[in-house]
């Protein structure tokens, strides 16, 4: 049987069991991961019963794998999309409407063409109809007021607030690492 690469993706975990990233959830393609294991460079802690097979060998596809050498975590989060999205929590900063990423836009508070950056401190999340409304005059100017003023979150905030959208699939074998560092309710 054939394996299509995207089937059976394995969650990375760092040296220290921790997910390599939470935005978007570190996952390697089944390929790698088996690419990985024979180079000695990661330990299997979970497996799918899925298997993959050669003349030779027989080898069943892992869920989650650890790496054996510790890898630094960046401790400012990247200035992307994504995470722009995520630190607004899929929200229009406008109208305060939460919609799928495909709805979404990123829109300059102070207009480009008037100076403005494109930086954590001068881009919201906004719907495409908001932003188009919006168009380039300041919030003001245009009437509009924002939900929060744009900042560039931490990296345990946007941890916090990926943990609030994960991705479509989890299996279940991933439960356990994914917030084991989630605060507890008392």
């Amino acid at each position: 049987m054939t394996v299509p690469a995207n089937a059976f993706p394995a969650l990375v975990l760092n040296a220290d069991f921790r997910p390599l990233s939470y935005f978007p959830l570190s996952l390697w393609p089944w390929h790698e991961t088996v690419k990985a294991v024979f180079l000695d460079r990661v330990n299997i802690i979970s497996e799918y019963e899925e298997e993959v097979r050669s003349p030779t060998l027989r080898m069943r596809l892992p869920s989650v794998i650890s790496l054996k050498e510790y890898v630094p975590v960046t401790r400012k989060p990247a200035f992307t999309r994504f995470n722009v999205f995520l630190r607004d929590g899929f929200r229009c900063q406008y109208s305060g409407q939460r919609l799928p990423a495909e709805r979404l836009t990123f829109d300059h508070v102070m207009p480009r063409s008037r100076g403005g950056t494109t930086s954590w401190a001068n881009v919201v999340t906004a719907s495409a109809e908001m932003n188009l409304a919006k168009a380039n005059k300041t919030p003001a100017e245009a009437g509009m007021k924002l939900l929060r003023t744009p900042r560039q979150p931490s990296l345990q905030e946007l941890q916090r607030q990926a943990r609030k959208f994960p991705p479509n699939y989890l299996h279940e074998s991933w439960h356990d690492f994914l917030y084991w560092d989630t605060e507890l309710e008392e």
